[in-house]
């Protein structure tokens, strides 16, 4: 029984922890930042929806456009790994969190299925002050997780 409340207690500090650090970057990112960010997303998924690999692969971070290398091959991998991004059902946005020049910009999907999304995209802003995705990581969502 001891165990079990220990346990129970430890899951709850992280959990805390976890939602006092989300709180503190919420606080570094300004209304601004987080309209532009929110539209960075939202532009490259209508690009993704609309076929368009070019306009696409403007908003990757340099990193990821050298690492592709062009548009065809940055579209190739997206439609192989994360096919559920074009042309979602439905898309809800989370409020971004950030620190250090670094954005996460959460986002809900439901595909063309209905399957539930979470995907967590990383945002850097360039030094000409505009903000491109550094990746993105996407896992099952659940129905708690609706924003």
């Amino acid at each position: 029984m001891f165990k079990r409340w220990v346990g129970q207690g430890l899951v709850a500090a992280v959990v805390c922890a976890a939602l006092l650090a989300v709180t503190a970057h919420a606080e570094g990112v300004t209304a601004a930042d987080g309209r532009a960010v929110r539209t960075v997303v939202e532009a490259q998924l209508k690009a993704l929806a609309d076929d368009q690999a070019e306009q696409a692969f403007s908003y990757a971070a340099p990193a990821i456009r050298q690492q592709f290398g062009d548009a065809q091959v940055f579209m190739a991998m997206v439609r192989q790994s994360y096919g559920m991004l074009i042309r979602p059902r439905s898309v809800s946005y989370f409020r971004p969190e950030g620190a250090d020049g670094v954005v996460t910009q959460g986002v809900q999907f439901r595909d063309a299925e209905g399957r539930l999304w979470r995907a967590v995209y990383e945002l850097q802003r360039k030094s000409d002050k505009r903000w491109r995705i550094n990746g993105c990581a996407v896992a099952p969502g659940d129905e708690s997780s609706i924003t």
